[in-house]
């Protein structure tokens, strides 16, 4: 691995490594919508900066990807394939208790430190163990690695970062692994944990020429600005006025279809939610789950001279005691 493929995760989304889950949160969602390609249409520098943005997310929003990336850096991949970034497992009391990987700004550094530490260990490189191995994946797909233990193809995984317009609907995707440029199809419905295989694309055995692994791509959707996911169900958050949670009204609603008309019941609570049946994510089998919209009331900071007018009429003439229940509250 070359010292320019290693990625500094902090660094992309320019946090300390001490930050907490909430500033993690708050800091990757700032740079996702800085740079969402619905944001910057045709700009390829953006939609690559937003790739990487939510593969440093994608690692360090993780507690135990996070702890390997923080022990071992460029090489915490090949370390979570079985706790060393090598085929076998040094030894306990071994030089290698406490190493950290992350100090090399390069494979061949790494290498050229193991050797001097194990070329005396029999135990090192040792027929039958295997040996791990990981590449970079160009086009923001992420890394991918196998372990070749029997002389057969490898199979190999790779993460892929999709926009949730691409994974709802499908897409034609060029992947570049190496030397290799190809085609790959996004079926329609793809789910955060997804896998797609793509057969006879892994990496290929060194002791049997012609034998080739599968590829498997792990989907990643990228943070949307409206809608979530809440299970098999997608969720979002619609802000309406005060007078429309007393009186009801029609309202306006986005859907993965387009816009929908909703009924907002009179005298709804802030936080209730409203179900649109089969408006929500496609599943394997082509039907749709359904789109849950949570209600939020939303106070005007500021308000007309007409307004404030009726709302003090409002209360001082208002005959519902929202806080009636505390009366009686007593330790």
């Amino acid at each position: 691995m070359a010292a320019t493929d290693f990625k500094d995760y902090y660094a992309i989304l320019g946090v300390a490594k001490t930050v907490n889950a909430d500033e993690l949160k708050k800091a990757y969602r700032k740079l996702a919508r800085k740079y969402h390609p619905d944001m910057n249409p045709g700009d390829k520098a953006a939609e690559a900066r937003f790739k990487e943005v939510s593969e440093a997310y994608e690692v360090l929003s993780d507690p135990e990807k996070r702890q390997k990336y923080d022990q071992f850096g460029q090489y915490w991949k090949q370390a979570g394939q079985g706790g060393s970034p090598f085929g076998s497992q040094p030894r306990a009391g071994s030089d290698f208790d406490n190493f950290e990987f992350g100090q090399y700004r390069n494979f061949d550094e790494f290498i050229n430190e193991l050797l001097g530490r194990m070329g005396n260990d029999p135990g090192f490189g040792r027929s039958g163990t295997g040996a791990r191995t990981s590449r970079s994946a160009p086009g923001g797909f992420g890394d991918f690695s196998g372990y070749d233990s029997s002389g057969t193809g490898l199979d190999a995984e790779a993460t892929i970062t999709l926009t949730l317009a691409d994974a709802f609907r499908g897409a034609q995707k060029r992947l570049v692994l190496g030397s290799e440029e190809f085609e790959v199809r996004i079926p329609p419905g793809a789910k955060p944990g997804s896998r797609i295989r793509i057969k006879g694309k892994g990496r290929s055995s060194s002791y049997a020429p012609g034998q080739r692994g599968d590829l498997y791509l792990m989907v990643a959707i990228a943070p949307h600005a409206f809608f979530q996911f809440e299970g098999d169900n997608l969720v979002c958050e619609v802000a309406i006025a005060p007078d429309e949670a007393v009186l009801g009204a029609p309202i306006e609603v986005p859907t993965p279809d387009g816009t929908v008309t909703v009924n907002i019941p009179a005298g709804i609570r802030s936080g209730q939610s409203l179900r649109l049946k089969g408006k929500g994510w496609r599943n394997p089998k082509g039907d749709r789950t359904d789109q849950m919209v949570r209600v939020v009331i939303a106070t005007p900071k500021e308000i007309s001279a007409i307004e404030r007018e009726y709302y003090e009429k409002i209360r001082s003439n208002r005959s519902f005691d929202p806080r009636k229940n505390l009366k009686d509250v007593k330790l």
